[in-house]
């Protein structure tokens, strides 16, 4: 079976200095590849030059984290251009965050639309960070109809996904969360179509059970495609097989 891990964080510190020993469990766990996406200007060269290291196994995206939005978002942007010349897979994580407060939400908004501009003009898919704020994602949204793109850690409503397929061509990342007890994304998961899921970790967060409370790692995802597993009612080598066909379609990976 292989599996692709459609968004980690392996330049995150908490991997600082076993970065090769990372790659090396995810591969023997079945995990071939691994999406690196964007956060700031802060993070961005520590992840552009892990992905240098690892081509064709650790791809980038580009983006300015929702967190990371505040009056100077302008600036960001600036600098996130300076990386424009660069081949991604998608423009992410970017969205919007209200779970910390809504002192920014106005820059967050606009910081989102003008992303989302220019991920269509670029042609490249986007990946979705949404925290406590799916009715202004969509009406955001409404203005950017046709995109295609992933919800990144996705804790939305069935119904909710329902509106935003509406509105482009969109996937549900499914992570750790749905192996929790009575997680609501299980219902979730039970419901949406499989060719619209993709897997993730988000390491070093969201770790799944058996190993929550520690750091994850990429190494776990068959451990959450055992979860959807069993949620669909399928067996574990289908959801390896229709997930990671379904990231190499959205995100252009072609290489497995």
């Amino acid at each position: 079976m292989t599996f692709i891990d459609t968004h980690c964080h392996i330049s995150d510190g908490a991997f600082a200095g076993e970065e090769d020993a990372y790659i090396q469990r995810a591969h023997e766990a079945g995990v071939e590849i691994m999406l690196q996406p964007d956060v700031d200007s802060l993070e961005r060269d520590a992840m552009f030059a892990l992905t240098d290291r690892h081509p064709g196994v650790l791809f980038p995206m580009l983006g300015l984290y929702p967190g990371s939005v505040d009056g100077n978002w302008k600036e960001e942007i600036d600098r996130m251009l300076e990386y424009s010349d660069r081949k991604v897979v998608a423009i992410g994580e970017i969205g919007l965050d209200y779970y910390y407060g809504k002192e920014f939400e106005k820059e967050q908004r606009e910081a989102l639309h003008w992303q989302l501009d220019y991920a269509k003009e670029r042609d490249l898919p986007v990946n979705i960070h949404l925290r406590d704020a799916m009715g202004d994602f969509l009406d955001i949204l409404k203005s950017h109809k046709g995109l295609r793109g992933n919800m990144h850690a996705y804790s939305g409503s069935y119904e909710s996904f329902l509106e935003i397929q509406k509105l482009g061509d969109w996937r549900v990342g499914v992570g750790g969360v749905v192996t929790f007890k009575k997680a609501s994304l299980a219902e979730v998961v039970r419901k949406v179509p499989l060719e619209r899921i993709v897997l993730e970790t988000d390491a070093p967060y969201l770790t799944p059970v058996p190993y929550r409370g520690r750091r994850n790692e990429s190494s776990y995802i068959p451990y959450i495609a055992d979860k959807v597993a069993e949620l669909k009612e399928v067996s574990v080598e289908e959801v390896a097989e229709v997930t990671t066909a379904n990231a190499r379609e959205l995100f252009g990976i072609r290489n497995i």
